[in-house]
């Protein structure tokens, strides 16, 4: 026969010092929580109820993950039962918790004490305060009162304690939190991708939450394997709560498991999980955001209510397209591939469900990328890239990434900045923890001169990514208010945090350059081109570095090859007036100007205001007369 089973309000004591708390769903250690996430924390549980017993392998199914789930179970059950054993210090060769009986489970073999019910009935049978003489050995009559008190404060316990049987109490108002990678327990590594992808769906549902400050994805990747403990997590980020759990996939079913912990104390504050057909993982993805957002009392408006409750199904096929395109495109693979990879997935997804609002919506960001590196000429990366955000928005108008993309077009290409500040600020309104958002408003507001609007953004950022360096948005920022002092400091700074972002060493020539130190310059304009792959932006700096300090037949010679290469590739006509103006070959330079307007190159609308590479071209007329063209001032 069994033991009793632990029952909602027991705790028990085992071991040296440990405590199980089924109530409070914590295993602690002379007072201090141990980290243990639902999955190893339900088998413990359902190992110490069943002390001193053999539990099957199905049972554990059955209990922890039900009975018709299909996932690979002998490795989900032994990652459960090492994490158990981790937390316990346990020797599986020299057991004094967990013995594994081969082929055929676990029984849990300390011996327990009932920590919870021992105390209540000493608080129940203790005598009243203030009592003098000596206590006598309790009768029989006297013992059987406070056993029948231990029933009914046992039943009233579970009227408060357990799930539907009571009003849940006020939950703690929590400003700020993360989303933890989410652990993959499909037994499948392949199955990483999707994984993050939910990570990353969950964060950026979040991030619509005004009264919320959700921590970026890249921020909260850098904790994927971590062993860092959770207080200390939140610590490192600023943050009140944490969001942990996992997903499970098999086949075309999917199964989240999340918990909500309040970091000072460790606390759970929330924990559910949730099952759906991969075709319902949208509004599956809506639940989860909404459960967390009534937990921590965020504010939902009706239309993000909406929004998050009324997710409509998706092909499964275009769903696993767009994950995949996803994690190519946010930086979560750790393997670099072409950035037309993430688009061709994209495009995939579109394809097989011409429905899908959020395949769109990355489609466009990612023909963005693509033309904005120079990997596709800016008229046909601009089609493309409206063409799907239009589509997107067509679908869903709602999409702070949406109209991201289309401020960002309206800045870059059509030149049109009033449309393009009323869709940033549309953007952050619909979306106020999207950080890359936030960088390119940051950027956009320089360019306009708003210098205390520009670092206010900056700042934000860095709050909503407190690992990343930052350096390079806030180096954006000084580039374009011509900071060159500044820019050096930030660009130092990113360079250290940073060594292998060529952005970094790219913008440190520019401040060093901009301060009169051409030849300290070069190795970082050299470093930025090696680092790149050969970037236009950063081979014209260094082309422009080599005719100022006299090294003109090598600054030659990589004009030769960038305009040898345009026979293959879209090279910037920008660029290309830039090298000339440092040649000092003025009509040359304003001859390709002339082509960069007629093409709408991008590098205009980012570089025209503020670059030190056609400084020399500024006080002629036809460099006023272009300006005008564009409808920029010189301020």
């Amino acid at each position: 026969m069994a033991s009793e089973p632990l029952k909602t309000a027991d705790q028990v004591r085992f071991g040296d010092g440990f405590e199980l708390d089924p109530r409070a769903y914590e295993l602690r250690r002379a007072g201090r929580v141990l980290k243990l996430e639902r999955i190893p924390m339900e088998l413990l549980l359902l190992l110490v109820e069943e002390r001193g017993h053999l539990v099957s392998r199905d049972q554990i199914i059955d209990r922890v993950w039900g009975k018709h789930v299909f996932l690979d179970t002998d490795n989900s059950i032994n990652a459960a039962v090492r994490k158990i054993r981790q937390a316990l210090r346990d020797d599986p060769e020299r057991p004094h918790f967990v013995q594994t009986v081969t082929g055929r489970g676990y029984r849990f073999i300390a011996s327990v004490e009932d920590a919870g019910r021992q105390a209540l009935e000493r608080t129940l049978v203790s005598e009243p305060a203030g009592e003098a003489s000596p206590r006598a050995k309790p009768s029989r009559t006297r013992v059987a009162l406070p056993l029948s008190l231990v029933a009914v404060v046992a039943a009233a316990l579970a009227f408060w304690l357990v799930p539907g049987l009571r009003r849940p109490g006020p939950a703690p108002t929590l400003r700020s939190l993360v989303v933890l990678p989410l652990d993959n327990l499909s037994g499948d590594a392949s199955q990483d991708y999707f994984v993050d992808g939910m990570t990353d769906a969950l964060t950026t549902d979040l991030a619509k939450l005004g009264s919320l400050r959700v921590i970026s994805r890249t921020s909260a990747m850098r904790y994927k394997g971590t062993k860092k403990g959770l207080p200390e997590i939140a610590r490192e980020l600023s943050v009140d709560g944490v969001i942990e759990g996992s997903v499970v996939r098999s086949g075309n079913r999917v199964r989240i498991t999340a918990q909500l912990i309040q970091a000072a104390s460790d606390q759970h504050l929330w924990a559910e999980t949730y099952e759906r057909d991969l075709g319902d993982v949208l509004r599956l993805q809506g639940e989860v955001a909404q459960a967390i957002a009534q937990q921590v009392r965020a504010q939902l408006t009706p239309e993000l209510r909406a929004r998050l409750g009324s997710a409509a199904g998706v092909n499964t096929e275009a769903y696993e397209a767009y994950l995949r395109g996803r994690f190519l495109s946010t930086g979560l693979a750790s393997t670099s591939q072409p950035l037309g990879t993430a688009t061709t997935y994209f495009e995939e997804a579109v394809r097989m469900d011409p429905h899908f609002a959020l395949a769109y919506s990355g489609l466009a960001s990612s023909y963005v990328t693509l033309a904005s590196f120079r990997q596709m000429p800016p008229e046909r990366g601009y089609r493309s890239a409206k063409g799907a955000v239009a589509k997107a928005l067509e679908l869903d108008d709602g999409m702070g990434e949406a109209h991201a993309t289309l401020a960002f077009l309206s800045w870059r290409h059509e030149w049109d900045w009033e449309r393009a500040e009323r869709e940033f600020d549309g953007a952050i309104a619909l979306a106020p923890s999207d950080g890359c958002a936030r960088a390119s408003h940051a950027s956009f507001l320089a360019w306009r001169g708003r210098r205390a609007e520009a670092l206010a953004e900056v700042t934000r950022s860095r709050e909503l990514d407190p690992t990343s360096s930052y350096a390079t948005e806030e180096a954006a920022v000084y580039y374009l208010l011509r900071d060159y002092e500044r820019l050096t400091e930030a660009s130092r700074r990113g360079v250290a945090l940073g060594p292998n972002d060529w952005t970094d060493h790219y913008f440190l020539g520019v401040g060093l350059e901009g301060l009169g130190r051409r030849l300290e310059a070069l190795p970082e304009y050299q470093k930025a081109v090696a680092m790149s792959g050969g970037d236009q932006d950063a081979g014209a700096a260094l082309a422009h570095a080599y005719a100022l300090v006299g090294r003109r037949a090598e600054a030659e010679t990589m004009l030769r090859d960038m305009l040898r290469d345009s026979d293959h590739v879209y090279v910037s006509p920008y660029m290309v007036a830039a090298i000339h103006a440092g040649l000092g070959n003025k009509d040359k330079a304003f001859e390709f100007l002339q082509r960069a307007y007629r093409e709408r190159c991008w590098d205009i609308a980012w570089h025209i205001k503020t670059d030190l590479r056609i400084d020399d071209l500024r006080s002629d007329p036809r460099f006023q007369s272009f300006l005008r063209s564009v409808g920029v001032s010189q301020s």
